[in-house]
C-alpha cells in the first residue's frame, strides 16, 4: 500500500522541485522503447543515431593534472563521451625477508562514474592521481551532457538504461580487463543498474562483468523518494534547503549552501568556489527525468554474491542520509562502511584521502594484494 501512496504525495510542488534535483536527479529522452530488456531486446545502439545533435564545440574548463590525458569515446550513436585516463606510476617492487618479492598480482583497471552536476573532473582532482601511484590504471568519464561530452536531444541526458548502455560499450571497446567500477550518488544508481544487465545470462556478452563495484554515497536501489520524504517529514529546513540548493539550483550562486550540500564545513572558501564553478558548467542537461526514473525502480537485484561490492557513505552527507546508505547495503546483503567526517562529495572534501584509503585497500584485497 505505500507504493501506491507515495506517487500521488510526490505530485505536491514542493517534491516535483526536487525530482529536479541534480545529485538526486536527472535523465535524457529514452530511446522509444528500442533498448526495453522487458521485450527480450538485446540492445541495438546503431538505433539511437537519431538522437544525435551537434556536438559541442569543446573549449575545456578543466586542466588536466600532471600524468592524465583526455580523449573522446564514440558511442554507436555517433555522440561523443569524454573520457580522462591516467596509468599507473612505475614503482618499485618491495623485498620479503631480503629477498626480491615476486610482482604483486595486477589490480584491475578501475572505472569511475560522477553523479549529477558533476563530470569526470570530479575524479581527476585526487583519486585518480593517488590511485595511479598506488598502481590503478584510471578511466574517469563524463556521461552524455555533462563535462566536455556531447549533449543528445530531449529535455534530459538520457535514461538509466541509455546511460547503462553507454558504460557498457565503453568497457567492451576501450578496458581490457574486468574493471572496478566506482559510482557516486546518482553514478551510483547507473552502476547498480549496470550489474543486474551483466548478471543476465542474455546481456553477459554485451555488459562485461565487472571485477567488482563500489558504490559512494550512492542513491539506493529504490531511487531518491525515500531520501526526499525522510527529509521532508523529520528536517523540513533542511528539505528546503536541499529543494533550493539542488531542484532551484541555488548552489550555484551561494557559497554557503554549496558548501552545505556538497563539503564539510571547513572546506575553504576558494575550493568551494573552484568547484562551485566547474559544478555550474558541467551539468548542460539533466542526467535524468526523474519522475520517469522512480517509474522504472527499484534496479533488479543480482544473485547473491555474484559480483564483490562496497558500499560507501560519508558520515557529514547532506543528501544521501545513513538509512539510504543502509538501504542500499541491505539489497545487496554485504555490510555498509561509514566515512566519517567527511561528505557528499568524498572525493573532493577535504578529508577526501579518507575514502579513497579504503577504496584502494579494498581493491587491493579484490587481488588479493592486501599486503602491498
Amino acid at each position: 500500500m505505500a507504493s501506491q501512496a507515495r506517487p500521488a504525495l510526490l505530485s505536491v510542488s514542493v517534491s516535483s522541485q526536487i525530482t529536479k534535483m541534480p545529485l538526486l536527479s536527472t535523465l535524457s529522452q529514452p530511446i522509444r522503447g528500442q533498448l526495453s530488456r522487458a521485450n527480450g531486446f538485446y540492445p541495438n545502439f546503431r538505433l539511437s543515431v537519431k538522437m544525435t545533435r551537434k556536438p559541442l564545440t569543446r573549449a575545456t574548463s578543466y586542466q588536466l593534472r600532471e600524468g592524465q590525458k583526455r580523449h573522446f569515446h564514440q558511442l554507436p550513436s555517433g555522440l561523443k563521451m569524454e573520457v580522462i585516463e591516467q596509468k599507473p606510476s612505475a614503482h618499485v617492487a618491495g623485498t620479503w625477508k631480503g629477498a626480491p618479492a615476486p610482482p604483486p598480482l595486477p589490480l584491475p583497471p578501475v572505472v569511475l562514474v560522477h553523479g549529477s552536476f558533476h563530470a569526470a573532473w570530479c575524479w581527476a582532482e585526487h583519486w585518480m592521481p593517488f590511485f595511479s601511484s598506488s598502481g590503478l590504471h584510471c578511466y574517469a568519464i563524463s556521461l552524455l551532457g555533462q563535462g566536455e561530452s556531447d549533449v543528445p536531444q530531449g529535455a534530459a541526458a538520457g535514461t538509466l538504461e541509455t546511460h547503462t548502455n553507454d558504460i557498457a560499450d565503453f568497457i567492451r571497446q576501450e578496458i581490457s580487463a574486468p574493471p572496478v567500477l566506482i559510482g557516486h550518488s546518482f553514478g551510483g544508481l547507473i552502476i547498480q543498474s549496470y550489474l543486474s544487465t551483466t548478471t543476465n545470462s542474455s546481456f553477459s556478452t554485451i555488459y562485461p562483468k565487472p571485477a567488482g563495484a563500489i558504490f559512494l554515497c550512492s542513491v539506493p536501489p529504490s531511487g531518491n523518494s525515500g531520501l526526499v520524504w525522510r527529509y521532508l517529514l523529520t528536517k523540513p529546513i533542511a528539505a528546503i534547503k536541499v529543494t533550493l540548493s539542488l531542484a532551484a539550483k541555488a548552489f550555484a550562486n551561494s557559497l554557503s549552501l554549496c558548501r552545505e550540500t556538497f563539503f564539510s564545513s571547513e572546506m575553504e572558501d576558494h575550493l568551494v568556489l573552484r568547484y562551485q564553478e566547474l559544478m555550474k558548467a558541467s551539468s548542460k542537461t539533466p542526467l535524468f527525468d526523474l519522475r520517469r526514473l522512480n517509474a522504472s525502480l527499484p534496479v533488479p537485484s543480482i544473485p547473491k554474491g555474484s559480483i564483490e561490492i562496497l558500499v560507501l557513505g560519508a558520515s557529514n552527507d547532506f543528501i544521501v542520509d545513513m538509512e539510504g546508505l543502509h538501504e542500499t547495503a541491505k539489497f545487496y546483503d554485504v555490510e555498509s562502511v561509514c566515512v566519517k567526517g567527511v561528505a557528499h562529495d568524498m572525493m573532493l572534501d577535504c578529508g577526501w584521502e579518507k575514502g579513497a584509503q579504503i577504496v584502494l585497500s579494498w581493491i587491493r584485497n579484490l587481488s588479493g594484494n592486501e599486503n602491498c
